[in-house]
């Protein structure tokens, strides 16, 4: 395929997303998009270009740096799409701090910035850090952006991002700052889009997917979220905690004498699903499937929790007109979106059962007083358009 093309990188902590965009004018059409997951030896480079799928072990090393695999990765996509037509990269950049309020060209200057941040998200910005210098190494000539998952939430009130916590702290960026900002950002745009007379509204969104998290929005703009300083907060997640009396932490540290290291490791990694059912699953159609009474009383809480904090981010925004569901679980898992609808009958949510298990685009019934919708994520499209624009010239706002 000749014509100019756009790469996207959506980095996690254990795993990058690769999106391949091509550009005509000033419109942008993803054409193929991969995975390399970290967490197993070797490493498995996954294409799929259309309904055609490539599967590839790589032999690049990637314990210190990424330079080789995204050499080896650039070569594979190469014998399928000319890369020589290559003209942008964005980057998926999870803090953006009080520094950044929106997408940003990556050079010297903004990458000593990013990198500065990752004492606020050790586990994720690192990983996006050695994507950026791989690429500055492999293709130094090319324009690179970065996207941020906290900017979204810039609009929210100084008093709900604020601990209550000595002033000093706040002072020095301890606070609230939120996440999965670029899936909300895609869904207020696709709200209005779609639904107008919503988006103008009260409305919760829920990314429920292996992180989750909730973000309450008036007129599309983020007026609180779940998560905080951290990705742990919020409700619970496949493998993280959500929110927890700090106490506990306390607790683990100081009388029980457990390493830190064992202790983060316990919050990120084995808490959740995984923890509450005692190990069977971080999975949900897993926990689902089980006659385990453990499973049945992680998803319960999981959805009890979830349902918690749909009504006190109504009450950030003074009511709630509707509520969207989205990400893998959202999107496809019918059993939780009724689960979680199941406690909030007495806000006037009741869900069209027919509509539900289709995974409808508006699932709640027509006397609902709070419409219900499942509208797909889009991430990488939000960084690719980000970064079309910068590079352009342009805010990406």
């Amino acid at each position: 395929m000749s014509g100019p093309l756009l790469m996207t990188f959506n980095a996690g902590s254990s795993s990058v997303k690769i999106g391949l965009f091509s550009i005509v004018g000033e419109t942008l059409k993803r054409i193929a998009h991969a995975l390399i997951d970290f967490r197993h030896s070797p490493l498995t480079f996954h294409l799929v270009e259309g309904k055609t799928v490539f599967d590839v072990e790589l032999k690049a090393d990637h314990a210190d740096h990424l330079t080789d695999v995204m050499a080896e990765t650039l070569d594979w996509i190469s014998e399928h799409y000319d890369l020589s037509e290559l003209t942008c990269v964005g980057h998926r950049v999870v803090h953006g701090g009080d520094e950044f309020d929106g997408p940003v060209l990556i050079d010297d200057t903004s990458l000593t910035h990013i990198e500065a941040l990752s004492i606020l998200a050790p586990l994720h910005q690192p990983q996006a850090l050695r994507l950026i210098r791989a690429m500055r190494q492999v293709r130094p000539e090319l324009t690179q952006v970065a996207s941020f998952d906290t900017v979204f939430h810039r609009t929210n009130p100084d008093l709900i991002r604020r601990f209550a916590l000595p002033r000093a702290l706040h002072d020095r960026g301890i606070k609230r700052y939120g996440f999965h900002g670029l899936s909300y950002k895609f869904i207020a745009a696709e709200l209005r889009r779609r639904f107008p007379e919503i988006a103008s509204g009260r409305v919760v969104a829920a990314h429920l997917g292996s992180g989750a998290s909730l973000c309450a929005m008036l007129d599309g703009k983020s007026q609180d979220t779940s998560m905080g300083f951290s990705t742990l907060d919020g409700v619970p997640m496949a493998t993280r905690c959500g929110a927890l009396d700090a106490g506990v932490i306390l607790h683990l540290l100081q009388q029980e004498h457990r390493p830190v290291e064992e202790v983060e490791d316990m919050l990120y990694h084995q808490s959740g699903l995984k923890g509450v059912s005692g190990g069977i699953s971080a999975d949900c159609r897993e926990l689902q499937a089980s006659d385990d009474p453990h499973a049945k009383e992680a998803l319960d809480l999981f959805t009890l929790r979830i349902a918690g904090e749909i009504g006190r981010l109504s009450m950030s925004i003074g009511g709630l007109d509707a509520l969207v569901f989205t990400a893998g679980i959202g999107e496809n898992d019918a059993a939780i979106r009724t689960a979680v609808a199941g406690h909030l009958g007495w806000m006037g949510l009741t869900l069209s059962e027919d509509a539900n298990q289709k995974n409808a685009p508006c699932i709640s019934t027509p006397e609902s007083r709070v419409k219900a919708f499942v509208i797909p994520t889009n991430e990488e499209r939000v960084i690719a358009d980000e970064a079309f624009a910068v590079s352009n010239g342009k805010s990406g706002a």
